[in-house]
């Protein structure tokens, strides 16, 4: 047996959530079983944990698109018994069962051996916000960006992969500007390294002009919209932006300017889909550059009994920082 949040539709297709002991006959298919320690709550898990949003194909369903644990059986040879793993993406969670379970059972392919140091909780206060987040620094500087360059924008910088990437990008040189619509969240983010705090309001809406003063060196931007298009006409010249959300909207009210006048880049960062190869040296980068007190100061501690409050709140936009499920409470 092992315990998991399951979510199922009743009758008239409402949701609700309850925490059940299942048989282990019921783990999905795959070559590798994993005792989860730990996992986390990202925006599509507060999907998954009401409506599920489009993302959830079969009832009941069992959330978690994160999980870090322990190997307990692989029929992989590159796993074995006793190895610390971590996923994250794959749709796991999603269209098959997730992390919120004390046990689960995956494919091989979709696992990386946490690297020396990295706790299972670490990995999970990281998850695929700060995952998202390493491959986005790493994107920027794979295209030229260094800390003598100038400010680095972070947008949506109180959430999940704007709090990592604030925090990372401080430890690595860079001066950060934090951008931030809750003026209540400023000393947070100036403890985790942020040199300026830019209020939503500068930048929420589109100018006509599709060029503005070369302000930025780089960006990480979770919002997308009007904000993305604003921040293009802001880049300096040769700046790569590293896309990686929507939380202001999918439609990009933008010219082709910034692109053809300033050589500006818009890098898409995708981690779901993500190879392995990406995967594993991120996670090597995480280990040896984010600062793990940095990363504590983020941490809200939750049982799998908390997720449902917690999924409908971080829908809201109430959440900060980031939320680690611990998996033996």
């Amino acid at each position: 047996m092992f315990r998991a949040l399951v979510v199922e539709k009743d009758a008239e297709g409402t949701p609700h959530a309850e925490v059940r002991e299942l048989d282990e006959s019921l783990l999905p298919e795959g070559d590798v079983t994993v005792r989860v320690e730990f996992s986390t709550l990202n925006y599509k898990d507060g999907l998954c944990l009401g409506s599920g949003g489009g993302l959830v194909k079969t009832w009941p369903h069992v959330p978690g698109v994160d999980f870090a644990g322990v190997v307990e059986t692989s029929a992989d040879p590159r796993f074995a018994p006793g190895d610390r793993v971590v996923l994250t993406g794959w749709r796991v969670g999603e269209i098959r069962w997730g992390g919120y379970a004390t046990k689960t059972r995956v494919r091989a392919d979709w696992l990386v051996k946490l690297p020396e140091g990295l706790t299972t909780r670490a990995a999970m206060a990281v998850g695929t916000a700060g995952l998202t987040a390493m491959l986005a620094v790493n994107a920027l500087e794979d295209h030229g960006l260094q800390p003598e360059r100038g400010e680095v924008l972070v947008t949506g910088a109180a959430g999940g992969v704007g709090s990592v990437a604030t925090a990372l990008l401080a430890a690595l040189g860079y001066q950060v500007a934090a951008v931030t619509g809750r003026p209540e969240t400023e000393a947070y983010l100036r403890d985790l390294g942020a040199a300026r705090i830019v209020p939503r309001a500068d930048l929420a809406e589109t100018v006509k002009r599709p060029l503005e003063s070369e302000t930025w060196a780089g960006c990480v931007d979770a919002v997308g919209g009007a904000m993305l298009a604003r921040i293009l006409g802001q880049m300096k010249y040769g700046a790569s932006v590293a896309a990686v959300g929507l939380a202001g909207g999918a439609a990009l009210p933008a010219t082709v300017i910034p692109f053809i006048l300033r050589g500006v880049n818009l890098l898409g960062i995708d981690s779901v889909m993500r190879p392995i190869p990406d995967r594993v040296r991120a996670w090597d980068r995480i280990a040896a550059d984010l600062p793990m007190a940095k990363l504590e100061a983020m941490v809200h501690p939750a049982t799998l009994q908390d997720l449902p409050a917690l999924g409908e709140a971080i829908l809201k936009g109430g959440m900060q920082g980031r939320v680690v499920v611990d998996l033996s409470a």
